[in-house]
C-alpha cells in the first residue's frame, strides 16, 4: 500500500515539472532574448460585492402519506394440540381441605301421646328439604279429651286441623299459598250437673268447621326500589246450628324507595262478608293507608292518613273514617335504642271466624261490627343491652267505638252475646317486654298487658281483665335435654248472669295463676321422649263465668323425626 502512495506522488510531482517548464519557454518566446522588463505600478482594487439571494425557509412539517389500506382476507385455522398420551409420575403430593357434610335436616316428624281426661295427642309436620327454587309442607294436629273438669263426658273437647303450604321461588318473585280445614268440637257445660240429664248429652255439643284458603305474590326479596305484597284470600266458618260466614278479603302492602332517607308506603285492604243465622247480613270492609317516611339524621318521621270504610250499622257505627297518622322515632344509639311517639287510628275488621277461637261458648245470632280506634297518642321505646338482653315499652292512651265484650246471654247462660259499650271506651295501654337469650341454650322473658277500661254505658268491661303477665323460661342442656316453662297471670274480669224472673247477678271471675311446664328428652336425631304438665299448680279457675278449666293436666309421648 505504501509501495502505491510513493508512485502516484512521483507521478504527480513530474507532471508539474513538465508544465513549469513549457510555462517558461513561452515566455521566452514573447519578450526575446536579451529583453528587459520595464517598471510599472500594479493597482488591485477590491471594488466587487458579493451578495447572494435569501433561502426560502419552510416550517412545514414533513408529511408522511399513510399507507392504502387494502382488503385483507384473514383465514383461521383451528387444530387440536393433545399432549402426548404417557402417564406422569408426581413427585410430591397435593393437600386438599376436605368439604364440611351437609348436616341432616329433619324437617319431618310425628309426635304421639296420651294423657289424663282420657287425652289423645298427635301431631305430624312434613316438609322439603333443602331447596332453591320451592318449599312446600304439610301438617296434620288432633289434641282431644274424652272428659271435662266437672260434668266430665259432657265437657269432652277437640281440635282437630290439616293443611298444606307451598313457595314457589321465581326470578324476582316469589309466589306461595296455604290450604287447610279446621274441626273444634266443645260442648255447653257452663250449668249446674243437677239442671242436666244424661240423655241430653248431645243438645249441648257445638262443633265449627272452618276452611281457610289464601294466595299471595311479593318481591321482597329482590332489590327493586319496588317492593309489594299482593294476596287473597278466603275463610269460610259454619257450625253445628246452620250459622255460617263466608269472607273473601283482598290485601296489598306496597313501598317505593326514592332514596337512602326517603319513600313512598300504601297499604290497602277489601274485604266481603257474608253472615246467615236466622237472617243474613252483608258485610263491606275498605281501609286504604299512604305514607310518607323520611330520615333527619338520627330521626324517622312518618305522614300518612288512614281512610277506611264498614258497611256496619250496629250501634249506630260511622260507617266512613279518616285518621291523621304521624309517627316521630329517633336512635340515639344505632341499632341499640329506639324512642317513638306519634298518634293515628285504625279501623280493625271483625268475623265470627277469629271470635269463635276465642270464645267457642258464643251464642246464635249474634251481631258482630268492626271495631273504630277512633284517636290514639302512644309513646315507646325498644333497647338492646348487650347482646344477650331486648327491652320493650309502650304506653298508649286509645278511643275505641263499638269495641266488643262477652256477657252472658239473657236466654241461655251457658252462651255469650257480644255486647257494645254505647259511646267511646278510653282505653290506657301499658305494655312492656323484656327477653334474655343466651346462645340458643338459656332464653328467660317477662310479659306485662294492663288495660285500664273506662266505659261509657256498660257497668263493666265484661270479660276483659286488666292485667295480664306472663314469665316464660328454656333451658337447652347440651342438645340433650330441653326445658321449657310458663308462668302466667290473669287478672279478674266480670260477667252477668240473668236469671229466669229477668233479675241479674254480677260475679266476678278468679285471678288465673297457671304453671305449665314441658321438658323433651333426646334419645337419639330420631326418637324424643316428652312429658307436658300443664295446670300444674291445679286451680281450676274460670276465665269465663259458669266455666271452670281442667286441674292438673299431663300428657307424655313420644316424637319421631325422619
Amino acid at each position: 500500500m505504501r509501495n502505491k502512495i510513493r508512485k502516484a506522488s512521483l507521478a504527480i510531482v513530474l507532471c508539474v515539472g513538465y508544465a513549469f517548464m513549457n510555462s517558461a519557454q513561452a515566455q521566452n518566446n514573447g519578450w526575446g532574448e536579451g529583453a528587459k522588463l520595464e517598471d510599472a505600478e500594479v493597482v488591485v482594487e477590491k471594488n466587487r460585492v458579493i451578495e447572494l439571494p435569501n433561502a426560502a425557509r419552510n416550517f412545514e412539517k414533513f408529511k408522511v402519506e399513510p399507507p392504502a389500506v387494502a382488503d385483507r382476507n384473514v383465514r383461521y385455522r383451528f387444530e387440536d394440540y393433545r399432549l402426548p398420551s404417557q402417564d406422569i409420575e408426581l413427585q410430591m403430593r397435593v393437600l386438599t381441605i376436605k368439604q364440611d357434610e351437609l348436616t341432616k335436616l329433619y324437617g319431618n316428624y310425628l309426635k304421639a301421646g296420651f294423657g289424663n281426661y282420657a287425652t289423645l295427642y298427635l301431631k305430624g309436620y312434613f316438609h322439603n328439604k333443602r331447596s332453591e327454587t320451592s318449599s312446600f309442607g304439610a301438617n296434620f294436629s288432633h289434641v282431644g279429651s274424652a272428659r271435662g273438669p266437672e260434668v266430665k263426658d259432657q265437657a269432652a273437647v277437640s281440635n282437630s286441623s290439616i293443611g298444606v303450604h307451598g313457595e314457589r321461588y321465581l326470578p324476582g318473585f316469589t309466589i306461595g299459598g296455604r290450604l287447610g280445614y279446621e274441626r273444634d268440637k266443645n260442648h255447653f257445660y257452663g250449668y249446674a250437673p243437677s239442671l242436666q240429664n244424661e240423655d241430653d248429652k248431645d243438645t249441648t255439643k257445638q262443633i265449627f268447621n272452618r276452611i281457610l284458603a289464601n294466595g299471595y305474590l311479593h318481591n321482597q326479596t329482590s332489590e327493586s326500589p319496588f317492593l309489594y305484597k299482593a294476596g287473597v284470600k278466603l275463610n269460610y266458618l259454619n257450625d253445628r246450628y246452620d250459622m255460617s260466614e263466608a269472607n273473601i278479603a283482598l290485601n296489598l302492602n306496597s313501598e317505593y324507595t326514592i332514596d337512602e332517607i326517603s319513600g313512598f308506603k300504601v297499604d290497602a285492604d277489601l274485604s266481603f262478608v257474608s253472615h246467615k243465622d236466622s237472617s243474613s247480613v252483608s258485610r263491606t270492609f275498605f281501609k286504604l293507608n299512604p305514607s310518607y317516611e323520611r330520615q333527619f339524621g338520627a330521626a324517622r318521621i312518618t305522614l300518612g292518613a288512614n281512610v277506611a270504610y264498614t258497611g256496619d250499622e250496629v250501634n249506630d257505627a260511622r260507617q266512613f273514617n279518616i285518621y291523621p297518622q304521624f309517627r316521630i322515632g329517633v336512635e340515639p344509639i344505632k341499632d341499640n335504642l329506639l324512642i317513638y311517639a306519634g298518634l293515628g287510628g285504625d279501623l280493625q275488621r271483625v268475623t265470627l271466624y277469629e271470635l269463635t277461637k276465642e270464645n267457642p261458648w258464643i251464642a246464635p245470632n249474634v251481631e258482630v261490627a268492626d271495631i273504630n280506634k277512633g284517636l290514639e297518642v302512644y309513646g315507646g321505646f325498644s333497647a338492646n343491652l348487650s347482646n344477650y338482653v331486648h327491652l320493650t315499652g309502650r304506653v298508649a292512651y286509645q278511643n275505641y267505638r263499638n269495641l266488643y265484650f262477652y256477657n252472658n246471654s239473657r236466654t241461655d247462660s251457658t252462651k255469650f252475646d257480644l255486647v257494645y259499650d254505647d259511646g267511646v271506651t278510653n282505653v290506657l295501654n301499658i305494655y312492656s317486654e323484656a327477653v334474655f337469650d343466651y346462645i340458643d341454650e338459656v332464653r328467660l322473658g317477662l310479659k306485662l298487658d294492663y288495660n285500664k277500661y273506662n266505659t261509657a254505658s256498660l257497668d263493666h268491661p265484661f270479660h276483659r281483665p286488666e292485667l295480664m303477665t306472663s314469665i316464660f323460661a328454656t333451658y337447652n342442656f347440651y342438645d340433650k335435654i330441653l326445658f321449657n316453662s310458663e308462668l302466667y297471670y290473669i287478672g279478674s274480669s266480670f260477667g252477668r248472669v240473668y236469671r229466669p224472673d229477668g233479675s241479674f247477678v254480677t260475679r266476678e271471675t278468679d285471678n288465673i295463676i297457671d304453671l305449665n311446664l314441658k321438658a323433651d328428652y333426646k334419645f337419639t336425631n330420631t326418637f324424643t321422649v316428652f312429658l307436658m304438665a300443664n295446670n300444674i299448680l291445679g286451680n281450676k279457675y274460670e276465665r269465663f263465668v259458669n266455666y271452670p278449666v281442667k286441674s292438673i293436666n299431663v300428657i307424655g309421648g313420644v316424637t319421631y323425626s325422619f
